[in-house]
């Protein structure tokens, strides 16, 4: 490459697409990181241009592109389109996404991405054709593969020093990988005003960058993942049972989404309420069905010592952890430092001599440069001594042999080097964020002493173990990885990202590897969940099946599956036992067909019958349990927030009220129709429903108008 600039000068858009077409020539292939973290002004530059210019080949590599949600239903659409304008008013779909959508994407244009919204691609031949089956620890390798030659990233400023902010995942390895090839590159960062400054391995050197731009806030607003849905019975009823397997002292991995929203608001339950959440367990029959499993990996008390967050994403409930005082356990760089932790042999909060003896006996023997260096910034050794060639120095300039196991050595840094008390630990380690705008809100007025507690970092370092397995090993200790899947065969296999046909629904993202992680760790778990049933069309289908034609997480693999009606343990298990585990947290309605099925495959012997206590795994079940759990304030329906105001939540009720109607209902409600009533005229303003009204509109109007007249 060229020199890159050192100093923070802005440049256009503009000016950066003519230097990186006058560099490169017109073979241009973009890296963008997932998420939030694309810089739709630049790429909608350089997608204009190669529209303008056939003769300019570009290719988009990227995943999770952000799009605004729309609601074609013209009844729903009253209520949620409105909405939608209001959150994303100033938020500007990338160009790409929109022609894509279309089927009107230039044929010198083409998208691949590794990781899609759930259920946006299905059915779009050119998405489905250029999609990259990638778990995410490989993203950046095959983006490199591709012939990546452009990166460009959104970055967030602090005076004069830079962050990826959302997304180091794999920006910096794509770099990295890019130097050690030698290959010609240019690197763009786009600075976002509304970006929160993270620290951590986001913080990066302004001369990375060839060129720096500022976007335009007012049209490039950040993507803001909508608040809208309630947390339905099934998610909740899966997130408390999740809630139960959670060690106290451990890690958690979460993804986005209502069941890990539910997760947290029972974590919290469990830490601040916590009468409340053992009650709430014996109405969910947790102890009667669970309790060996629950005592063995998980707890049901507050969390005394705090959970380590170690995250692909930064999900907000981790923040909502943060802030109750949940996600508190703090982990450090220096392997041998942190085993002395986990074991309690050394208190963060009052370092003794005695730590240096017990650092050598567990193997910690000749420091290195970077060793000090990492022990010091943490506080292990004080500010005031220094190293340098083998040796350690005490400000007075008196040195020793830096030897752990060296007794004179110990005395001399226990006089003139140790620290008090260790410092700069982390609660978190996230590769990626996105969330509400509160969520970013509130990272960008956290103060920074906390900021720096919630550390952001690639992929390649919170997705695995290879790059440090003694460090992580020892932060990760009692991790539990949970994450969802689509369904579950009777083997233990997990389908998650992929439908039968090979259609892609999402992508694997990161799921494989902490699943595989969860078993490399002593003590680790692996948590999927998967609602029990699924409707299609108006009908409910199993997603307990006796096998399927695809597979995220093949059966060796197979660790704790949860649904609404119960927890299976499938590790080390027999495959009768998991057969017969998996089909007791099954719907009831659909227990009889996978028995048979087992039984048909000479998975299960022909007399194996469900016990009478998974016989009444129903959703009326669960959705009274919910409903009782909600009269007490255990499950709102939004625990952390929602972006519909009073009103429109009013005119949602009316609608769902409506839409669970029968036809003969309907019919009567038309028929007999309602009077006028405050609440009415209120769901009917926001609605758009006064005024001159076409038939369609009036009739509306008076079901409405009835159905609030019965409430």
């Amino acid at each position: 490459m060229s020199s890159h600039q050192t100093k923070l000068e802005m440049v256009g858009v503009d000016y950066c697409v003519e230097k990186i077409i006058e560099r490169l020539g017109k073979d241009l292939r973009v890296a963008m990181p997932l998420g939030l973290g694309k810089p739709v002004e630049l790429i909608d530059a350089l997608y204009r241009r190669a529209s303008s210019d056939s003769s300019i080949s570009l290719t988009i590599l990227t995943a999770l592109s952000l799009e605004r949600p729309r609601e074609n239903d013209p009844i729903r659409g009253r209520l949620l389109n409105p909405v939608f304008d209001r959150l994303y008013a100033k938020y500007s779909e990338p160009l790409y996404l929109q022609a894509e959508r279309k089927g009107e994407m230039p044929a010198n244009i083409k998208l691949c991405e590794f990781y899609f919204k759930a259920g946006s691609r299905l059915g779009h031949a050119s998405a489905q054709q250029h999609y990259i089956s990638s778990n995410y620890t490989h993203a950046a390798r095959d983006v490199v593969a591709q012939g990546c030659n452009v990166v460009i990233q959104l970055l967030s400023r602090e005076g004069d020093a830079l962050s990826m902010s959302c997304n180091p995942d794999t920006s910096a390895e794509v770099v990295a990988r890019l130097r050690q090839a030698k290959r010609d590159y240019v690197a763009v960062g786009v600075v976002h005003p509304s970006l929160p400054f993270m620290y951590g391995d986001a913080e990066i050197d302004p001369a990375q960058f060839d060129f720096l731009a500022l976007t335009n806030n007012e049209q490039h607003d950040l993507f803001q993942v909508p608040r809208l849905p309630p947390i339905p019975d099934a998610d909740y009823a899966i997130g408390l049972r999740a809630s139960t397997l959670i060690r106290d002292g451990g890690t958690l991995q979460l993804g986005i989404g209502a069941m890990g929203d539910a997760i947290v608001q029972s974590v919290l339950l469990r830490h601040q309420r916590n009468a409340d959440y053992r009650e709430l367990l014996k109405k969910f029959d947790v102890d009667l069905n669970n309790a060996e499993l629950v005592d063995a990996i998980g707890g049901r008390n507050i969390f005394e010592h705090g959970l380590y967050g170690a995250t692909e994403m930064f999900v907000e409930g981790l923040l909502h952890l943060f802030e109750a005082g949940v996600l508190r356990r703090r982990v450090y760089d220096f392997w041998a430092l942190q085993q002395l932790i986990n074991l309690g042999q050394c208190n963060p909060l009052a370092l003794t001599p005695d730590c240096l003896a017990l650092l050598a006996e567990l193997g910690v023997r000749e420091l290195r440069g970077k060793d000090f260096d990492t022990l010091q910034y943490h506080g292990f050794f004080n500010d005031e001594c220094r190293y340098s060639e083998g040796q350690l120095f005490s400000p007075q300039g008196e040195s020793c042999p830096a030897n752990m196991a060296n007794p004179d050595s110990q005395k001399f840094m226990a006089t003139h080097c140790l620290g008090s008390q260790l410092r700069n630990g982390k609660v978190m380690h996230g590769g990626f964020f996105l969330g509400s705008g509160e969520f970013y809100r509130a990272l960008r007025e956290m103060p920074e002493a906390q900021r720096k507690q919630l550390a952001m970092c690639g992929v390649d370092k919170i997705n695995q173990l290879d790059n440090n397995p003694r460090l992580y090993k020892s932060q990760r200790q009692m991790a539990r990885f949970i994450n969802t899947g689509l369904n579950v065969s009777l083997n233990g296999a997990v389908a998650s990202d992929t439908l039968e046909s090979g259609q892609v629904l999402s992508g694997v993202g990161g799921q494989y590897n902490f699943v595989a992680m969860a078993h490399q760790l002593e003590g680790g778990r692996s948590v999927l969940m998967i609602r029990a049933t699924r409707s299609q069309g108006v009908q409910s289908v199993s997603n307990i099946v006796s096998h399927y034609g695809a597979c995220t997480i093949p059966r060796h693999l197979r660790d704790i599956i949860v649904t609404e009606y119960g927890v299976a343990d499938l590790r080390s298990k027999t495959d009768e036992e998991v057969c017969i585990a998996l089909i007791n947290i099954a719907d009831s309605r659909f227990q009889a067909g996978l028995l048979a099925e087992a039984k048909a495959a000479g998975k299960l012997s022909a007399d194996h019958r469900v016990p009478q206590v998974f016989s009444n795994n129903l959703p009326h079940i669960i959705k009274a349990n919910v409903a009782w759990a909600r009269a007490k304030n255990m499950m709102p329906a939004y625990p952390f927030g929602c972006d519909f105001s009073e009103g429109e939540l009013e005119a949602g009720a009316s609608l769902k009220a409506l839409a669970s109607m029968t036809l003969g209902q309907k019919l009567s409600t038309f028929v007999h129709g309602g009077r006028e009533t405050d609440t009415s005229r209120r769901v009917l303003a926001v609605l758009g429903l006064q005024g001159a009204l076409n038939g369609k509109e009036r009739l509306l109007k008076r079901l409405l108008e009835g159905v609030n007249n019965n409430n």
